[in-house]
């Protein structure tokens, strides 16, 4: 009788070659950064960035074979510097030994070590001791240390194609030899995977042992509704990627549509999106989108997520849709988005250009005699409120016009007051 295997079906069907490896053909394919690097024969530090169930431990696993190193696992969820320490051991063990082999220590979730962990790594990489290959869903920018990050080549890994999981369905069902699959059930189960392998292969192992107990010889789509049911439909996102459904539900805001901006806003919660997170987008909207027509809208956002925090869900998430729809009726402009781009556009071309002296600081008596501040006249003291003429500009610059309010909202009163100011102004400068 065979030897029935215990292993989870991903680990099974983890590939053994490089040429098992589905997906990532933008670094794995002929002439790509990673295959490259494979047929080098040369190991070199790098940090593989991408969501789950991409590849990224398959392909540390991949590389330490090729290159007929040692390989070393740490979690960076459970591990810490005792585990570093070990690996350390481990690998001058194995470099000082008859083999001389080397060492690949492999990091996963490396982003949860702290910058003291992380340090820990650096004198080995350094040295040479070990080749370090970290895995990360996160941007390696801002959660690896820089010092790390710069002894290591970054890889970009990408969610799996549907084209690439329907490959993985095929081969998971030859493994399993179970019950036959209809083509509208792969595609529900390709789309509940959203580009992750392991989960779809979790779940076709589950539904394989269920499909087993109630003696089903072809998965349907009403029977994998059924058997899935909720947990199915919430990720269920029909193809499309998260951002692309923000993106949705942003687009509606700013086309004052509020049915559908509701409708993408439930879809994304119904999806499972952090309520949090789409608070934080609703106040950047109505910063973006909305700004001084109606400058209501930015503290109704920041109430919004107030109250989702004190309440929670689901009873906070009204207070959230009642945001999405007072957005998407507000007056909108964009003059405050654009004047904020076009201001930085203009810094980071120019450079810093001196204060003039009439406009700075004068605590000190040396500064009065340097002139800082004379002849600076204090608006509250002119007639109106208003110093017309007076130059806040720095000296030879030409006042470029940033800030242009559209004619709706609040903004409409706010250009009318800008016009007057401006004539002041001129009329000074006329004189």
């Amino acid at each position: 009788m065979p030897k029935t295997n215990h292993a989870p079906l991903a680990e099974r069907l983890r590939p053994r070659t490089l040429g098992q490896v589905v997906g990532q053909q933008h670094l794995l394919g002929p002439g790509m950064a990673l295959r490259v690097a494979f047929e080098a024969g040369q190991p070199h530090s790098c940090i593989f960035w991408g969501p789950p169930g991409v590849g990224k431990t398959t392909i540390a696993r991949l590389m330490a074979d090729a290159f007929d190193a040692q390989f070393i696992a740490i979690s960076a969820v459970l591990g810490g510097v005792k585990d570093i320490r070990e690996a350390v051991e481990q690998a001058t063990a194995v470099r000082d030994g008859i083999t001389g082999k080397r060492t690949l220590v492999f990091v996963d979730e490396v982003h949860r070590f702290n910058k003291s962990q992380q340090d820990a790594f650096l004198p080995h990489v350094e040295s040479g001791l070990f080749t370090f290959i970290g895995a990360t869903t996160e941007n390696p920018s801002f959660e690896v240390n820089s010092a790390l990050l710069s002894r290591a080549a970054v890889y970009v890994l990408q969610p799996l194609s549907p084209a690439d999981l329907e490959q993985i369905v095929a081969l998971a069902q030859v493994e399993l030899a179970g019950a036959a699959i209809e083509k509208i059930a792969i595609d529900r189960l390709v789309a509940y995977a959203d580009g992750d392998a392991r989960r779809l292969l979790n779940t076709l192992e589950n539904l394989a042992v269920v499909a087993t107990q109630e003696k089903i010889t072809e998965i349907t789509d009403a029977w994998l509704l059924r058997v899935l049911g909720e947990r199915l439909r919430r990720y269920d996102k029909g193809g499309e990627q998260f951002y692309d459904t923000i993106s949705a539900l942003h687009k509606s805001v700013r086309g004052s549509d509020p049915d559908a901006a509701l409708y993408w806003f439930m879809r994304m919660l119904d999806g499972g999106a952090d309520p949090r997170y789409m608070a934080r987008r609703l106040v950047r909207m109505a910063s973006e989108d909305i700004g001084l027509a109606d400058p209501r809208a930015l503290r109704l956002a920041l109430d919004a997520l107030e109250t989702y925090e004190r309440l929670g869900s689901p009873e906070g998430e009204l207070a959230l849709a009642q945001c999405v729809v007072y957005l998407a009726v507000a007056p909108k402009s964009n003059a405050i988005y654009r004047a904020y781009k076009e201001a930085r556009a203009l810094i980071k071309k120019e450079g810093t250009r001196p204060v003039p002296l009439h406009l700075r600081n004068a605590p000190t008596q040396l500064m009065k005699d340097l002139d800082y501040g004379k002849d600076y006249r204090y608006a509250h003291n002119e007639e109106g409120g208003f110093a017309a003429g007076e130059n806040y500009w720095p000296d030879g610059m030409k006042p470029p016009e940033f800030y242009r309010p559209v004619d709706r909202g609040l903004e409409i009163k706010i250009g009318e007051k800008l016009a007057q100011l401006r004539t002041l102004d001129e009329a000074r400068k006329s004189r």
